[in-house]
């Protein structure tokens, strides 16, 4: 990706830090409930969407992997984008057919889908820069007025725990990425409420035809002739 995302990449990992800063929060709190530990891999089959300005940042980095472990990735990608298109019509369906939105989201919930940076040694291919929502994943949030709790972690219903409220986290990476699109050009003004899954951001090129800018063409320099007599 030729374009220039550098003041938007730099916000988005300032919102990064923030939400590593509230796990650690919590963790300190209640350093007995949070069962986060390395190879504990859970939460790497949970279904999730990223925002775009997660998506390109996820995309950037992806691609500065040595090309061994891209290859393996772009296979896991393939079959894990192919498993969320079914579950993803499969909860339209349910939709259609009047099933409440929580009963939809519990299916979802449900479905478990291997995250195509989840290597076979149950480590992160990319765990510096893993996603927001993988980085929160064993603390509780708040998300519609409800809490969520990992199922491995120490934390019971019904009793009061500091919560990292996802919904206003989220608003502010959708302000980002649509001031990214802004800041791009792009002509695709809904862009920014376009959310895809971890294998998407690892198949997407977000190159200028994706993101709807115009690309630049250089002028071609004029050849200097000189005639000698």
């Amino acid at each position: 990706m030729s374009l220039d995302v550098s003041t938007y990449f730099d916000a988005y990992t300032k919102l990064v830090a923030g939400a590593d800063k509230a796990f650690a929060h919590i963790l300190d709190a209640c350093p007995d409930k949070v069962a986060c530990k390395q190879t504990c891999c859970d939460c790497c089959y949970a279904m999730f969407d990223l925002t775009l300005i997660e998506a390109m940042y996820l995309n950037h980095h992806f691609k500065q992997l040595p090309r061994d472990i891209k290859n393996r990735v772009y296979l896991r990608a393939d079959k894990a984008d192919r498993k969320m298109a079914v579950a993803k019509k499969k909860a339209f369906r349910m939709q259609e057919k009047g099933v409440s939105r929580e009963e939809v989201l519990t299916m979802i919930g449900q479905e478990k889908i291997r995250c195509p940076f989840l290597g076979e040694d149950d480590r992160c291919e990319m765990y510096d820069h893993r996603p927001i929502t993988c980085r929160l994943y064993g603390v509780p949030q708040e998300i519609g007025g409800q809490a969520h709790v990992c199922g491995l972690s120490g934390f019971v219903a019904g009793s009061q725990y500091t919560t990292v409220k996802v919904e206003r986290l989220q608003d502010s990476l959708v302000l980002l990425s649509n001031a990214l699109v802004k800041g791009l050009g792009s002509k695709y003004d809904k862009l920014a409420t376009v959310f895809v899954p971890v294998s998407s951001a690892v198949l997407t090129v977000y190159d200028e035809d994706y993101l709807g800018v115009e690309r630049k063409v250089k002028k071609a320099k004029k050849a200097q002739w000189s005639v000698r007599s």
